[in-house]
This record gives C-alpha cells, structure tokens and sequence, in this order.
C-alpha cells in the first residue's frame, strides 16, 4: 500500500509558466506500481531525491526541459497561502495517455506535503497481485470501511479513458468474431450436408436390410454428435497452442486514440471462452445434421438405392 497527495500548480523553468497537475508519491514504491511508464529521457527518481520531479513528456516538450534541469513549481497551501520550492528535473515519462502527460509531474510525498503545508494524503493505493481480484478487495475494503469517511474507488471506476478503449475494442472485434462465426458455421454446415447425402446410398442399403427410418436417423445424428465433440476437442487444444506460441512471440499494437505508445498484446487463455467455442462447434455440428438427416431417412428405399449405382 502506497499513499499520493494530489495538487495543481504552476511549473515556471525561469522564462514561463505553465499549469500542471502534480502528484506527490512515493519514489520506491510508485516504481513498482508505473512499470508501464516508459521513462524517454534521465531515470526514475528514488527516494534519495527528496527534491527530484518527474516530468511528463509533454511538460518537459512545453518548457523545453532536460534532466539535470531546476525548475520552480508554486502552488497554494491548505490554508490558501502561496507556496513554492525548487526541484531538480531527474526524468521524464510517457504513459499512454498524450493528454496526462501533458500536465503531469510527480515529486516525492515529502516534497508534496511541505509545499501544501500538510502531513495528510488524499489517496492510499494497493497493490494487487491479481487484476481479477479487484472486485473482490474493494468489495472487502468497502465493507470494513463503511463507518469512516473514506471511499474505494477501483482502478476502472479512476480511468474512464480505458473503458471507453475497452468499449472501442469490443466493438471491433466483435464484428469481427461475428463474421469468423458466420463462416465456420457455414464450413461446418457444408462438410456435414456433403458427408451425408454422399452416403445415401449407404442408408438406403440399411432400410432395405430392415433397419427403420427412425433408427437411421438416430445414426446420423449420433455420428454427427461424435464428430462434434472430435472436432471441437481438436480445435480448442490446437487453439491454445497457437495462443501460447502467438503469446510468447507477442502482437505488436497500434498506439490506442489519445496516445502514440503502442504495445505488445498477447492472447489470454479464458475457460468460459473455451466452453463457449467448444459448445458452438458441437451444436453447429449437431444442428446442420438435422435436416439432412430427416431427409435422408424420409426417401424410398428404391431411390436411395439407385445411388449405389
């Protein structure tokens, strides 16, 4: 668990100002917690640079600034007196957001309670080992902190910006999960249809032996049901191999809207969606034998049997 203490203020390098949005963190802790943060230029601080700051890229572009730079950052205290102090610039990030890093600063929490003039914080963070445990813990915190006046806010509920990413995507790839279903399912109606009326002459031999159209029937959709489940085993073992091979290699990603930072994507292995495809290849399979089937074990005997010849 990590504490912030959130300010605005002025960032001035000597010739001009500009209005940021900072954030008073601590150095060793927060580094663990922005290992996605691309650092573009010096090094991450520490907690030996009680006066070092982190610029965002876009700040740093603004105030044409460098590591190694002393910049002047003023802000107002609590009680709504001014205040200012000197940092030295240790190095500038990029994260995923153009806008962020635009105003974004950050200096450590020491730094950030002296120039509010407070020994308070605004914001505890905790760390998860699991992201699908984010529910569940502030589901807990929620619970257990109900009699005080603090509020548990999830990572999604602070970033609407990765929602609204997520919604984007979603749209995306599912037009394009739509189409990829449309065709398998015609793949699969086509190999079954041909695979029976091929045999025609086959079921017509059976009749003929005495076996009842409805015995018939019940063979084609007993073949059909095993085959479903043959093939549908088949493909998702061969699909999470190819996700674990695709994954170790990685998909290189366009940087998402509001960001030039793109990123490496990998395939997650989720059990629902193995059910799900494993579910629809056997229903597909099952459901396109239907009518073949009824078909096939509606026509005479004398017309099935001239398929023989």
């Amino acid at each position: 668990m990590m504490a912030r203490l959130n300010f605005s203020g002025l960032l001035n390098n000597g010739r001009s100002d500009l209005p940021i949005i900072g954030e008073g963190v601590q150095p060793d802790m927060e580094a663990k917690l922005s290992r996605s943060v691309l650092i573009t230029d010096g090094r991450r601080f520490t907690n030996d640079d009680p006066f070092g700051i982190m610029l965002g890229k876009g700040v740093a572009g603004a105030l044409k600034l460098k590591p190694g730079d002393h910049v002047t950052l003023l802000t107002n205290t609590l009680e709504g007196a001014l205040n200012s102090l000197d940092f030295e610039v240790i190095g500038i990030f990029q994260s995923f957001s153009n806008d962020y890093d635009a105003r974004a600063v950050k200096i450590s929490l020491s730094a950030a309670q002296e120039l509010l003039g407070t020994t308070g914080v605004n914001a505890l963070v905790i760390l998860l080992n699991k992201t699908e445990d984010t529910d569940i813990i502030a589901t807990r915190l929620a619970t257990s902190l109900n009699s005080t006046e603090l509020e548990v806010k999830t990572w999604v509920e602070l970033n609407d910006f990765y929602e609204k990413t997520v919604e984007l995507y979603k749209g995306q790839f599912g037009v394009l999960q739509l189409i990829i279903l449309v065709m398998v399912l015609l793949s699969v109606a086509n190999s079954v249809n041909m695979s029976i009326f091929e045999r025609v002459g086959e079921f017509g031999t059976m009749m003929a032996l005495g076996n009842r159209s409805n015995q018939v029937f019940l063979l084609i959709l007993s073949e059909s049901f095993l085959l479903g489940i043959i093939g549908s085993s088949l493909g998702v073992g061969a699909g999470i191999l190819l996700a674990l091979a695709i994954s170790a290699i990685g998909i290189p990603m366009p940087p998402p809207p509001n960001a030039d930072l793109g990123y490496i994507a990998q395939i997650q292995i989720v059990p629902s969606v193995l059910l799900m495809a494993f579910i629809i290849g056997l229903s597909a399979t099952v459901l396109a034998s239907l009518l073949p089937a009824r078909h096939v074990s509606r026509i005479k005997v004398v017309d099935a049997l001239r398929q023989n010849l």
